[in-house]
């Protein structure tokens, strides 16, 4: 549906479950690694304690300082979604606070992921919900438009689209298609194995490594 003014469309399909378990053990760098390095969010903060966030984005493009279409989100979103706001970078004034976590908890909201302000910070450590945010600002919202929900937004850098998935931890964010997760899960499983063998290997304390000598002698040193 669209007016003058806003974009609305229909709420993304949620992730399965069982990808949703999958990714709560499984590190953004691993991730990252299998998304060749160029995928993920850069540039936000985490403001909560340390809970991991995994869950489908439920995306909103606002205008800078504007949160009317969260509202609308707020209300559409299925338990699971993680609220995606492109607020284009801007922290002059919040877009969410500690009203609204609270209703997005109650909603069954997974986290949240601003590139934009947010406030009441102590409220998101204290109660550890997961949210990630350009920045803080005490000045509050307008609420009057314009605004699109679910299409692809640009979040730190990263084209992230509705029912895309999100996985953000203390390292940072990262989002990628449902149709990549079971190939991306077979990836970091291979990427976590490398990764014990080299731990296991400076754990003999031998100067001369099989992990470094592969990377300094394509470049001859």
């Amino acid at each position: 549906m669209a007016t003058s003014n806003l974009i609305i469309q229909s709420s993304p399909a949620l992730a399965s479950p069982a990808h949703i378990e999958a990714f709560q053990n499984v590190v953004t760098p691993h991730i990252s690694d299998n998304l060749q390095r160029l995928s993920g969010v850069t540039g936000l903060t985490r403001y909560h304690h340390k809970k991991k966030l995994v869950g489908t984005a439920f995306t909103v493009k606002a205008r800078p300082g504007d949160n009317l279409l969260i509202y609308k989100a707020l209300m559409e979103m299925q338990p699971g979604h993680v609220l995606v706001v492109d607020g284009a970078g801007d922290c002059t004034n919040a877009l969410v606070g500690e009203l609204i976590m609270l209703y997005a908890q109650q909603r069954g909201c997974a986290g949240f992921v601003i590139d934009g302000a947010i406030r009441d910070t102590g409220a998101f450590y204290e109660t550890d919900f997961p949210c990630y945010a350009r920045g803080s600002s005490h000045r509050g919202p307008y609420k009057v438009g314009p605004g699109a929900m679910n299409v692809p937004v640009s979040v730190g850098g990263q084209v992230i689209h509705p029912g895309d998935i999100i996985v953000g931890d203390e390292d940072g964010v990262v989002s990628f298609p449902k149709e990549q997760a079971d190939a991306l899960l077979e990836a970091v499983k291979t990427t976590a194995r490398n990764e014990e063998a080299i731990k296991a290997e400076i754990a003999t304390g031998t100067r001369e490594q099989k992990w470094l000598a592969k990377v300094l002698s394509a470049h001859g040193l």
